[in-house]
Parts: structure tokens; C-alpha cells; sequence
């Protein structure tokens, strides 16, 4: 018996006994027991009601791969090898592993938490469970490395449109790969490239988005979620539903740039740019001047003393200056 099938019982907030329960997951009542004590070690909060039974504490958004195909355009869903998982090391590293199994179609990878989460320069991901998006989709795209320029900007602006028909507003896009709600990091992407097969480029596309959390001691910048910046209670907010919006614009994105190129979203970033015009220092303090947005390759340009320079996103990082 998983967790996840106990908390699917629990989820409507009623008090369950653990006969009924035992009944329903075909386990034994002491089996009920010890599942809601790891359900518990998971974080969940399970009341014991002597005499009656148990009830979860708290509203949970339980992942679910039927609930998600059902939500994605049919054209979408014709293309999508969808895996749903509980816990996994990194949503990135189970695509590569499923991609070597299915090398047909795009294989995308759904968690409810990861215990090894990577960001950009392999900083850690943190990643708890039930409260945000982990997902990962493999893509082939046509032209190999060389037409890969700018692929991070377009899955930001893909995020960032899916968000804002949504409902969100206020967000920015933090070059080359980080998307900002009211200048705090929402959401990361991070995209590994994979290799080459006739001529198409093979890569891993990773979005962690940050949905219902409200606590994080372990980060160390400034960050938010949905749910912190919605009014209580004006919105709630579905992972199911997100995870199938981000989805169908990702492939509508990726399809776009695969035909037309990187131009097709230039002026859409620009438009979202969180640097431009402000004051910036690039790591180890190469260069420091004045954002002056993004050049035709998706390459960042910053206005020097000596003037505009470019920097490209694998060679450099940039931050705001004092």
C-alpha cells in the first residue's frame, strides 16, 4: 500500500475509520496504522480520533497522471508519454533514464517530490513534497546544438504566458532562466542537452514551480508561490490543472521556435525583461553597466563604460548591483 492511496481516502476532510479504510485498500487495520505513521514521517498531518478513526488535518493537491492527460488538448495528449511519481531523485534524470526506454515522443516526467533536485550550476533544488511542481519534459528538436540558442528564454515565456492566462500577473523574466513574481523567483528552468541524432538535438527540459509553499528555511534568495502571492483563499490553485497548461504551452513553444526560430519570442521577453535598465555586475565582476535586454540569439547585453558588450548564458550569470 502507498501513502498516496491513504491520503486519496483521506482527502475530502472526513473522518475515516480504520475498519472502512482497511476495507477499501485491501490491507489489514495495523497495515492502516502504519501507513498513516509514514504518512505522517512525510509531512502530512493525520488527526487519530479515538473511536472513530482518522482525518487529514489539512487540504492536500494530490498529483494524478489521468487527471492531467485529461486536461491537455488532444494534440498535446497525443504526443506526451506521461509519468506521475511519488518520490523521485530528479524529474530531469527519470526522463533521461525513460527516454532510453520510449525514444519516440515526448516524455515527460511529473513529481510529488524529488530527493536530489538540480538547479542551474548544480545548485540544489529544494524540493518538498506536495507543495510545488517538479517536471520535466524530453524534447527533440531539429538542427542539432547550434539551433539551441535562446531554448531556456522560450520555455520562460512559454511559463510566463501559461501563468498569466491563469490568472497571474506581476511576473518577470530574470535572464537567462529563472521567472519572478513581483521580484521574487516563482520558477526555474533548467535544460540539459542530451546529444545528437540525425541532426536533431536531444534535451531535457526541467521546470520547478512554486505552487502552495509558504515556508522555506533552506533558501537562501528571495522567493514566493502562487499560493503566497494570491489573496487567501481568492484562488486555488490545482497542480493537475498547471501541470497540463505548462505542458501544452511548452510543446506550442518548442513547436514555434523549431520552425521560426528564436525571433518569434524575442520581443516577448524583451517586454519581460527584470533587468533591463537597471545596474548589473556579471560574476566575477567582468563586466558591469546598464541591462540593455537581449540580442537576436538570446545572448544578454549589458551597456559598459566601453560600450555595449554581450554575455552568453553558459559562460556568465548576472545580478543586480548595488
Amino acid at each position: 500500500m502507498k501513502t498516496k492511496a491513504l491520503i486519496q481516502l483521506l482527502s475530502d476532510g472526513s473522518t475515516h475509520s480504520g475498519e472502512s479504510l482497511a476495507t477499501e485498500l485491501g490491507v489489514s487495520r495495523t497495515a492502516v496504522w502504519k501507513q498513516v505513521k509514514r504518512a505522517e514521517s512525510k509531512g502530512y498531518r493525520i488527526q487519530t480520533i479515538r473511536g472513530k478513526g482518522y482525518r487529514l488535518c489539512d487540504s492536500v493537491d494530490l498529483l494524478d497522471e489521468s487527471a492531467v492527460l485529461s486536461l491537455l488538448p488532444p494534440q498535446s495528449r497525443a504526443l506526451v508519454t506521461l509519468h506521475v511519481m511519488d518520490s523521485v531523485d530528479s524529474t530531469n534524470a527519470e526522463v533521461i533514464r525513460q527516454c532510453a526506454q520510449e525514444p519516440a515522443g515526448v516524455v515527460v516526467c511529473l513529481a510529488d517530490t524529488q530527493t536530489a533536485g538540480r538547479g542551474r550550476r548544480g545548485r540544489v533544488w529544494q524540493s518538498p513534497p506536495g507543495e510545488n511542481l517538479y517536471l520535466s519534459m524530453g524534447l527533440t528538436l531539429p538542427g542539432g546544438f547550434a539551433a539551441l540558442e535562446g531554448l531556456s528564454l522560450v520555455i520562460g515565456v512559454a511559463l510566463t504566458d501559461a501563468l498569466e492566462s491563469m490568472g497571474v500577473s506581476g511576473l518577470a523574466l530574470k535572464w537567462p532562466n529563472d521567472l519572478l513574481l513581483e521580484g521574487h523567483k516563482l520558477a526555474g528552468i533548467l535544460i540539459e542537452l542530451q546529444g545528437e541524432l540525425e541532426g536533431a538535438a536531444q534535451i531535457v527540459a526541467g521546470i520547478g514551480l512554486n505552487v502552495h509553499m509558504t515556508t522555506a528555511p533552506a533558501v537562501d534568495q528571495a522567493w514566493t508561490s502562487l499560493a503566497l502571492a494570491s489573496p487567501e483563499g481568492a484562488v486555488k490553485w490545482e497542480r493537475n490543472r498547471i501541470a497540463a497548461t505548462l505542458i501544452a504551452a511548452i510543446l506550442d513553444a518548442v513547436d514555434t521556435f523549431s520552425n521560426r526560430g528564436f525571433v518569434a519570442f524575442r520581443e516577448r521577453w524583451q517586454r519581460r525583461d527584470y533587468f533591463q535598465g537597471r545596474s548589473l555586475m556579471a560574476s566575477q565582476g567582468e563586466h558591469q553597466g546598464i541591462g540593455r535586454g537581449i540580442d537576436e540569439a538570446g545572448h544578454y547585453r549589458i551597456e559598459t563604460q566601453n560600450g555595449l558588450t554581450t554575455v552568453r548564458a553558459g559562460e556568465i550569470s548576472l545580478r543586480v548591483s548595488a
